[in-house]
């Protein structure tokens, strides 16, 4: 800035840079929206030539070598046989345009961009030719349809992206709800047991699985990724504070970290605990809780949440510790490395087995 220049011209200058700024962003995002477009457009084309073929699997491949040789020859860069052959997939994988365009569009959740978008437009203008690149290879439509959906609504980076797809969350979250409905809908958050996943994955962190970790380093290195562990806690999350104290008629205790949750409206209180999950854990966070929702919770704010992320739980002790109508204290697992689908199925049938004990437990006490 120019020490010597007039305020009432530095301001002009300000706002000047800021509306080329913004008109460059929007220049960008709509070219980069029109040339998702024109691909889908170019893949649909090869398609339906590819139908009328007799051989349509040796007819389509010999179609789209001949062509990018001819638009290699007209001078067209960034469309060689293996981009042709990526289009065809992206008109495959989207045949009816994009679902969160619709989606999100129908529930006026996109703003001004839409009316900027020309009346063709079929797919969403934050997400980039990159991101369906990304889609692409996600084999299961009802996967893929989620992680379109949510990738639009978050603003997710392909790189964000490209992490949720590879910690399986949509996977982590069906597992507890209906595939189906996150396929069409994302991710809804209307209570608490919404924010859960299990497992919480971590693998960010980079570093793996070992007994030697103390918690307080494991809650230094989410500090350090607190970015990354956003993302992995969801929607609506906002960073709070660490080591929250709790003052208690001179004694001081400490909430290891603390969010608020703007869906909600609520507190989110996450304790790390290494090993089994104990039976004291659930009450020390029970004892945060309730002095959240005495002393910090406002007027129209929602009962806070506690969250105890553990490595190994007993949910035949959590069913038994808890009160039944409990919806404030909640617990879920971590580990530091990516989940295979085995594991989820394994972990889920383990949860179902504890449940189980646990009512069968609760049948049989005599009191």
């Amino acid at each position: 800035m120019n020490e010597l220049a007039d305020p009432k011209e530095e301001r002009l200058y300000q706002r000047v840079t800021d509306i080329l700024g913004d008109a460059h962003r929007r220049v960008a995002r709509t070219v980069n929206t029109e040339m998702v477009n024109a691909y889908w457009r170019i893949g649909r084309e090869i398609v339906e030539v590819e139908q009328s073929g007799n051989d349509r699997a040796n007819y389509g491949a010999a179609v789209m070598t001949r062509l990018a040789a001819r638009l290699r020859l007209g001078g067209s860069r960034g469309l060689s046989h293996t981009n042709l052959k990526q289009m065809r997939q992206f008109f495959l994988a989207f045949p009816e345009g994009s679902v969160a365009h619709k989606l999100l569009k129908s529930q006026k959740n996109i703003g001004q961009t839409v009316s900027d978008q020309s009346a063709t437009t079929r797919f969403h203008p934050s997400l980039g030719w990159t991101h369906y690149c990304a889609l692409m290879r996600v084999l299961n439509p009802e996967a893929r349809s989620f992680y379109e959906i949510e990738a639009a609504r978050e603003s997710w980076s392909v790189r964000q992206l490209e992490r949720q797809i590879e910690s399986m969350l949509f996977e982590r979250l069906a597992l507890k709800g209906d595939s189906a409905k996150l396929a069409n809908e994302g991710q809804k958050i209307s209570q608490p047991r919404d924010v859960l996943k299990d497992p919480f994955v971590l693998e960010f962190l980079g570093v793996a699985e070992r007994t030697s970790t103390k918690e307080r380093e494991l809650e230094q290195l989410i500090i350090e990724r607190l970015e990354e562990f956003l993302l992995e806690l969801g929607k609506g999350f906002c960073f709070v504070g660490r080591q929250k104290r709790v003052t208690l008629e001179g004694d001081h205790f400490y909430v290891d970290l603390v969010f608020y949750n703007r869906i909600l409206r609520s507190f989110v209180l996450v304790d790390l605990k290494l090993g089994k999950l104990t039976h004291q854990d659930l009450g020390q966070m029970q004892m945060y809780v309730n002095f959240f929702d005495r002393f910090q919770r406002l007027e129209g704010e929602a009962q806070t949440i506690g969250i105890v992320l553990c490595s190994e739980k007993n949910e035949a002790m959590v069913r038994i510790t808890l009160p039944e109508d409990n919806e404030q204290i909640l617990t879920a697992r971590y580990q530091q490395c990516l989940p295979t689908e085995a594991e989820l199925r394994e972990r889920l049938n383990r949860d179902r087995e504890d449940a189980e004990r646990a009512l069968l437990y609760d049948k049989e006490d005599p009191r």
